[in-house]
């Protein structure tokens, strides 16, 4: 409690000031900032009236920008990590303050809610969205256990697509650009009637690589991806409307298998003559294969009932399934020093019923939540110097019940109080199986004549996982134009099994892991300045990280213990800061900048270097992985009206992360503070009916790690010094046209 109150007495400090820079107003003036509406809170709402740190895109500023896919957000939102996992094309990773989870392996959750259209998206793989057929994006930053459950413990990330009202319209949109990049997306909607409305996309993104495969000759960092989505909307009266969803991502560009940052060393220590550095940091000589295969689908049904003008009732039911085919050589060499074949599968059905009620001085929503899910796969981890096999298979079956309600009440037509919380139970059953082959693959992956070794793991356990998460809000609108808030809230990632479990090294791995849990205070400002030619938006947070979930892989001899640890407790605080300003009715500027500090207060791990293991206390050597101290953002837009020639837009752009740490153990992938330049010139005609865009982004050809893995000869030497990395795009240009008709 003390912290809340902390929080409040920062937060009144630090903006007792900027009151005092509004005008007041009554109507927006020529060239003021757009107001932007959100769904943070599972209703539409001005963004300045939301108790909760969130940056909202639309998909506007999007196309004018060229973003790519939602990872583009990394660069503009505060204290957020959004990045393609290593080594994968379309499985995402995301922290927000400091929270998230790096290791994508089936079971395994995320600690950043992913939603399509309030559809939660329960695994990483296939999640990395190109941006089409999107209105906006919204980040919500902090826990948001009590509206979106119970794995967004460090946050949410929303993809909204909008309804089909207007007239009938086919949009075609291609791109060209650099490495024979060759984009289509088409799409049409429009009502067939007063009652039904139709729309349809399909896109197709490839790229040849970034690199070359220098041992096969493949491409490397390519991208071969087709999607399509499929929407029908049926508004049977005034008060009834029905939307189904459907759609489908297949994602068939060559493995990416990293680069190698250290010469490779035999288990003698001596070099291996192919395993040297590579100069193009995009290039590798992996020998693991180049097919890969990802595909995520899914379908989903929403109904809204406006029972009367104040109440809505809603249903969203909804099923995805997804499958993953790969290989990932760590080592990045022709041999199978430390390579894994690996593939995944997972399904899941969700079910959620929503009232929320919208009053005079009362609004909310209260609603129940299921969730039936299964995650499973198979890898091997292959040491050829070893002539060593290690076959890995599993699943995780989830069951998920809650409940949530979150209600505000006007005090006053200045103070609101916000009460919210959720109740959830888990139950998880993890079945892991574990066992060393002499070969070069086990059954597993088509060797039938591996000798079948030890049985490191096979054992089949449950557990439920129960927890009430809060949220309590106090907002104090000081103009009309100017909202602060004070807000405490709770977050809960659901405990579960290690899928790489081995029962031999680590024996109490048998029993999974445990819950971990964040309490966050924060207060914040948001509102219009200067007659709403400024837009501010800030924050200032303090968390307490408890039970925090940490995997670690620790080379034994040929093999690898795997351990996701609950390490013990942290503490996060920090700063954010976004805007829009309007200085003239042609030139504005979107600026932002975030700062956090995460330092762990206790870290307990068995430490596998001594005999017998020891659990110790690592926090004063461990470090936050992915969370940049600094990081922040700044792009002019500047427009031009050419008269019956239609208008060009100019937008030069930086962005800036601060060093940061890939791994809880400092290594040589650590990656220091880097700029991203990045510039548009969009033209548009006089109806906006085409639009032509160059879009160059990272102009200064900056090389930059965003995943590593990291296998010293120190650490293990039968895995061929394996210290390998992956790296963000090289500067490309895009040529975008876009037809409405």
């Amino acid at each position: 409690m003390k912290a809340f109150f902390k929080a409040a007495l920062l937060a009144g400090a630090a903006w007792s000031v900027i009151p005092s820079l509004a005008v007041a107003q009554t109507e927006p003036a020529e060239g003021s900032v757009e107001e932007v509406v959100v769904t943070a809170r599972r209703r539409e709402e001005s963004l300045k009236d939301v108790p909760v740190a969130v940056t909202a895109v639309s998909g506007e500023r999007l196309a004018a920008t060229g973003a790519v896919d939602i990872t583009n957000l990394q660069q503009t939102t505060p204290n957020l990590t959004v990045q393609v996992a290593r080594g994968s094309n379309s499985t995402l990773i995301s922290f927000i303050r400091g929270v998230g989870q790096q290791d994508p392996l089936w079971g395994f959750e995320p600690g950043v809610g992913l939603y399509i259209d309030d559809v939660y998206v329960a695994r990483p793989q296939a999640a990395v969205l190109d941006i089409f057929d999107v209105q906006r994006l919204e980040v919500l930053r902090g826990p948001q256990g009590t509206l979106y459950g119970r794995n967004t413990i460090g946050g949410a990330i929303k993809y909204v697509t909008a309804k089909i009202e207007g007239e009938p319209e086919i949009k075609l949109k291609g791109n060209l650009g650099s490495y024979n990049q060759r984009d289509l997306v088409a799409s049409a909607k429009a009502k067939v009637n007063d009652y039904v409305g139709l729309g349809l996309t399909w896109a197709t993104f490839n790229r040849d690589g970034f690199g070359k495969n220098l041992n096969t000759g493949a491409e490397h960092y390519d991208k071969d991806v087709q999607a399509a989505r499929a929407t029908l909307e049926v508004t049977p009266s005034d008060s009834l409307f029905f939307r189904l969803s459907g759609d489908i991502v297949t994602d068939r560009s060559n493995p990416r298998h990293g680069h190698r940052e250290t010469p490779g060393l035999n288990f003698l220590g001596q070099p291996i003559p192919t395993a040297t550095v590579l100069d193009d940091v995009y290039d590798t000589r992996a020998g693991s294969g180049d097919k890969n295969k990802v595909e995520a689908r899914g379908v989903s049904l929403l109904g809204e009932w406006n029972a009367t003008d104040t109440l809505t009732f809603k249903s969203i039911s909804a099923y995805r399934a997804g499958e993953t085919e790969g290989t990932i050589d760590f080592d990045n060499e022709p041999a199978s020093l430390l390579d894994v074949p690996a593939r995944y599968n997972d399904h899941q059905f969700t079910q959620e019923f929503q009232a929320l009620y919208t009053g005079e001085k009362l609004q909310g929503v209260v609603g129940l939540f299921y969730l039936n899910a299964t995650a499973a796969g198979a890898f091997d981890t292959v040491v050829s110097q070893a002539n060593l096999s290690i076959a890995t298979a599993g699943h995780v079956d989830t069951k998920s019940y809650s409940a949530f309600a979150d209600l505000s009440y006007d005090v006053t037509d200045q103070l609101k109080i916000s009460l919210g919380g959720r109740y959830t139970e888990d139950k998880k059953t993890g079945q892991v199986y574990r066992q060393n082959y002499t070969g070069i693959k086990t059954p597993l992956f088509g060797n039938a004549t591996a000798v079948p070794g030890l049985i490191r793991s096979n054992f089949t356990n449950s557990d439920t996982y129960k927890k009430f998460t809060p949220r309590v809000s106090v907002s104090y609108e000081v103009t009309s134009d100017i909202n602060t808030y004070v807000s405490y809230s709770q977050g809960f990632k659901s405990g579960g099994f290690d899928m790489r479990a081995d029962a031999i090294l680590t024996p109490s791995s048998v029993n999974g892991y445990q819950p971990e849990k964040v309490d966050s205070y924060e207060g914040g400002l948001k509102g219009y300045f200067f007659d709403r030619r400024l837009s501010l938006n800030t924050a200032v947070f303090y968390s307490k990280y408890k039970d925090q979930q940490i995997t670690q892989q620790t080379p034994v001899g040929a093999s690898i213990a795997s351990q996701v640890l609950n390490v013990g407790k942290s503490h996060i605080y920090g700063a954010e800061l976004e805007g829009v300003a309007s200085f003239t009715s042609n030139l504005s500027a979107n600026f932002s900048l975030g700062y956090t500090k995460a330092e762990f207060d206790q870290y307990n791990a068995l430490d596998l270097t001594v005999s017998p293991p020891v659990v110790r206390d690592f926090s004063a050597v461990r470090v936050f992985q992915n969370t940049p101290k600094w990081n922040g953002s700044m792009s002019l837009n500047w427009r031009q009206d050419l008269g019956d020639n239609g208008s060009i837009t100019v937008i030069p752009a930086a962005s800036y992360r601060s060093s940061f740490n890939m791994f809880e153990i400092p290594s040589i992938l650590d990656q220091s503070g880097y700029w991203l330049v990045d510039a548009s010139i969009v033209w548009k005609s006089q109806d906006e009916k085409y639009t032509v865009g160059l879009h160059g982004r990272n102009l200064a050809k900056e090389e930059y790690r965003i995943g590593g893995y990291n296998f010293p000869q120190s650490a293990g030497v039968l895995f061929g010094n394996s210290v390998t990395a992956y790296y963000g795009p090289p500067r490309t240009v895009t040529l975008s046209v876009e037809a409405k008709f």
